[in-house]
């Protein structure tokens, strides 16, 4: 069994040997680019990680298969960035607006297909499973995504929707990856199935505490600007909570419509919503959450041998916000 180390020296070096076709460089350099900045990779870390339960070795099957997963996920984050007018990703200057929005869609386009073709090296007696697996993750990525623009033009979402948005949009493709690694390494149907529901729950857990410290985080831990999400009325966890528990519904909406033209607006916007929150303890019901869904995955696994590393993994994921 990997440690988590080895797991995330493998996982660079996939991405640093990883290859695009050159050319026509328009539509391959964006791909480059997006892989080049980088992320976190917890999909491809976490396929990875549930393959070496089973499995000794990485083997090129179950690399590609963690590539297709960090390859598709960054093919949803430049259209993502499209709709939503991103100007920055990671501190850089987002496809679109570096190459412009028709070579966007289309270099995402051609990452979607890179991500399937990666896929294809996945062993041919499980094939169809992993294909089928990815497929419907795919359609649920996108149904997710236009939930969430759906809630844009609303005031407040209740909680169920809520979670159900945060469940396609995000929890689906971590535990499609928990499940490819157990499925390319022939695990027991039970162990993908219960690595599934692992990987589901702590998306969810995920989720939630990205919301949280995008409100209650330290910018410098947390890598981006803290209270965006508040600036940009975005319909988060924090404030799905707060407009399910107020007894003013009318307060957050007045909060909510502030301009944020000038840098003291946004600061001032961000102060009063914090305000409520912490009026009606948002902060607090968010990490008993984040706990409460956390220890709901590590659950799941709890009869896999091993799984120690699962438990590490879940604890980098989360732990900064519990």
């Amino acid at each position: 069994m990997a440690s988590y180390n080895q797991i995330e020296k493998a996982v660079a070096s996939l991405f640093q040997d990883i290859r695009f076709t050159h050319e026509p460089r328009g539509l391959y350099d964006p791909l480059r680019y997006m892989i080049e900045i980088g992320g976190k990779r917890l999909r491809p870390a976490l396929c990875l990680t549930a393959y070496s339960l089973y499995k000794d070795v990485f083997s090129e099957e179950v690399l590609q298969c963690a590539a297709a997963l960090e390859v598709f996920h960054s093919f949803t984050l430049i259209h993502d960035d499209i709709m939503d007018r991103s100007p920055m990703r990671r501190g850089k200057s987002t496809v679109w607006t570096k190459w412009g929005e028709d070579t966007a869609i289309l270099s995402g386009d051609v990452m979607c297909i890179d991500a399937y073709r990666r896929l294809a090296y996945a062993p041919a007696a499980v094939l169809p499973q992993v294909l089928d697996l990815f497929s419907i993750t795919a359609a649920q990525v996108c149904e997710g995504q236009q939930y969430d623009m759906d809630f844009e033009s609303v005031d407040s979402v209740p909680m169920q929707d809520y979670m159900k948005m945060i469940g396609l949009k995000t929890a689906v493709l971590l535990a499609c990856s928990a499940k490819m690694g157990a499925l390319v390494a022939e695990a027991p149907q039970e162990d993908a199935d219960a690595l599934y529901r692992y990987g589901h729950a702590l998306g969810l857990a995920f989720q939630v505490a990205d919301d949280y410290l995008d409100t209650y985080g330290d910018e410098k831990v947390f890598g981006k600007p803290i209270g965006t999400d508040i600036i940009n009325n975005k319909k988060t966890w924090l404030l799905t909570k707060a407009m399910e528990l107020t007894q003013d519904k009318g307060r957050l909406k007045e909060i909510m419509a502030l301009p944020v033209d000038t840098k003291e607006q946004k600061v001032a916007k961000i102060m009063f919503m914090k305000s409520e929150f912490n009026k009606l303890e948002i902060p607090q019901a968010a990490v008993q959450e984040i706990r409460r869904l956390s220890d709901l995955a590590l659950g799941e696994i709890a009869g896999i041998p091993g799984n120690e590393a699962l438990k590490e993994f879940a604890e980098k994921l989360v732990g900064r916000a519990k």
